[in-house]
């Protein structure tokens, strides 16, 4: 009879150990699909023989070994299917050196730093820019989150086959590429760790702002970017920019019990309990600030975008926020990583520090952006401000027209009930 405790305490170590095993499995086999596909082998193991066994004390050393041994099979298989048994002898013998020969509750099955190095080169392959952005997005949540095609489909309401292709078309284009499992040069790596950053801020803002469905956050997914966050900013401790978006991460993740109310409906900064955000998290953000400076990277565009959110939280009240420091970081923003989305916000905070007609103004201006065209939070933030003006027929247009371009339920609700409370 299928045991539910073991197999939550499977799937809970699946989801901690899997990247791991991914990664020293794949600097065994120097393929990343076939070494998921081992990964799963070793997992299904562990479904077969735990629930009678029991899970081991060291269940992730466990999975390590069940997985390494099956590569060295698969390699036997491969020599022997080539008749390179010489040529490849010398090798297997020196992977089986590093291997401990049983299941063994001990991480000596593969060093620490090992692991670290393997996840590293894991990390920068699946969020490699050969791979479309949907590709990485996927692959990562697959091999480094631990989550299922079904589980990253929901996430991003998405059908579960779309998720698949996408896996799969990822694997075979690293694949055809030639794209070695390897950390990357210096002068190739600043590229590629843009694209890693890109990949997890990417995650983090489907769970923190939802683009559609029912769900106004996705909260696992923004803890699924902070997990991948922290163990990237331990795998390459003197990148400023990588604990830069730890820091906006952890800030804005400390709203999160604060962006609803209890019936679930969204609450909007200024509007929200501040005494709910989460303290620790906010200490870990500011640390990881502190980190930032250290490094002399404050003008990252990451570290930058944290030292806004720290404005925030630094403020106990809404109305003691610094909306002069916002300001001017905005200004060194807009020069560093200038974008539409950048240049409305930095509006939103000149209309808090001059005045509404100041912030319509830039408003105004940026309606013509093609590619704000279809972004609901252009006539969002047109409405607040026509609202404060006084001008409620126009800011009540602005709030539907907002309405209509959103995707997600929850904020065409919340847009709506602005529209309809003008003029009460």
């Amino acid at each position: 009879m299928t045991n539910p405790a073991i197999h939550r305490a499977i799937e809970a170590v699946w989801r901690i150990e899997a990247a791991k095993v991914i990664a020293h499995v794949a600097r065994i086999v120097r393929d990343v699909g076939l070494a998921e596909e081992i990964a799963q082998d070793a997992l299904v193991a562990a479904l077969e023989r735990w629930p009678d066994a029991g899970v081991p004390d060291n269940p992730g050393a466990w999975l390590m070994t069940a997985a390494k041994n099956r590569a060295l099979d698969r390699l036997r298989q491969d020599a022997l299917h080539a008749r390179k048994h010489e040529a490849l002898g010398h090798d297997l013998d020196a992977l089986e050196a590093h291997i401990v020969p049983d299941f063994v509750d001990t991480l000596d099955a593969a060093r620490a730093d090992d692991i670290g190095d393997d996840l590293l080169r894991l990390v920068f392959t699946a969020c490699h820019p050969v791979l479309s952005t949907d590709a990485r997005v996927a692959l990562t949540l697959r091999l480094l989150g631990g989550l299922t095609t079904d589980e990253i489909a929901r996430a991003f309401l998405v059908p579960e086959a779309t998720v698949a292709q996408r896996i799969v078309r990822a694997k075979r284009t690293l694949s055809a590429a030639k794209v070695p499992f390897d950390v990357p040069q210096a002068d190739a790596r600043a590229a590629r760790l843009a694209s890693v950053l890109q990949v997890i801020y990417l995650i983090f803002n489907e769970g923190y702002s939802a683009t559609a469905g029912d769900d106004w956050m996705r909260p696992a997914l923004c803890e699924e970017a902070l997990r991948l966050g922290r163990v990237l900013s331990g795998l390459v401790p003197d990148e400023s920019e990588v604990h830069g978006l730890v820091a906006l991460m952890e800030i804005q993740a400390s709203r999160l019990h604060a962006r609803t109310d209890a019936a679930g409906r969204p609450v909007l900064l200024p509007d929200q309990d501040r005494s709910r955000w989460d303290a620790l998290l906010i200490r870990r953000g500011l640390a990881a600030l502190d980190t930032v400076q250290a490094l002399g990277g404050a003008s990252g565009p990451y570290a930058l975008q944290a030292g806004l959110a720290a404005c925030h939280a630094r403020a106990r009240r809404a109305e003691d926020t610094d909306w002069a420091r916002i300001v001017a970081l905005y200004d060194t923003l807009m020069q560093v990583a200038p974008s539409p989305v950048v240049a409305l916000n930095r509006a939103v905070a000149v209309g808090m520090l001059q005045g509404a007609a100041a912030g319509l103004a830039i408003v105004d201006e940026l309606a013509a952006d093609a590619t704000l065209a279809h972004y609901p939070w252009l006539p969002g933030v047109r409405g607040d401000l026509l609202e404060k003006l006084g001008r409620g027929d126009e800011a009540r247009a602005e709030f539907e027209r907002a309405a209509a371009l959103t995707r997600n339920l929850r904020e065409r609700k919340l847009l709506l009930e602005r529209a309809r409370s003008i003029g009460r």
